[in-house]
């Protein structure tokens, strides 16, 4: 079964960066897609971040381009979000995820997603 580790959570001031990790196991990792997605309370979850099993493609959504960077490492089985010039609007809980890849189409929709890890809250101060 695979699970889903995340860390690097935590209390920043607006401007400032953090980097989320986060670990998979049980499965083979270079085969899957991996995503960072975020929740606030009261909000629905959205898509943050996505990229292919191979590392080739990412997608952004609009209100992080050119702040957040996603990345893997294969032979680290772990997934990184970096995340500058953070924004009060950035404050919610980030959850890391797993979609088998079959197709070779980039998962964007966090209901394409089979596994989920826990979640680590990022909250920015202004």
């Amino acid at each position: 079964q695979v699970q889903l580790v995340e860390s690097g959570g935590g209390l920043v001031q607006a401007g400032n960066s953090l980097r989320l990790s986060c670990v998979f196991s049980g499965r083979a990792f270079s085969r899957y897609d991996m995503g960072w997605f975020r929740q606030d309370p009261g909000k629905e979850r959205e898509t943050v971040a996505v990229i292919s099993w191979s590392g080739d493609s990412t997608y952004y959504s609009n209100f992080v381009k050119g702040r957040f960077t996603i990345s893997r490492d294969n032979g680290k089985n772990t997934v990184y979000l970096q995340m500058n010039s953070l924004k009060p609007e950035d404050t919610a809980v980030y959850y890391c995820a797993a979609a088998f890849s079959l197709s070779g189409r980039l998962k964007k929709v966090d209901g394409e997603y089979d596994y989920w890890g826990q979640g680590t809250q990022v909250t920015v101060s202004s």
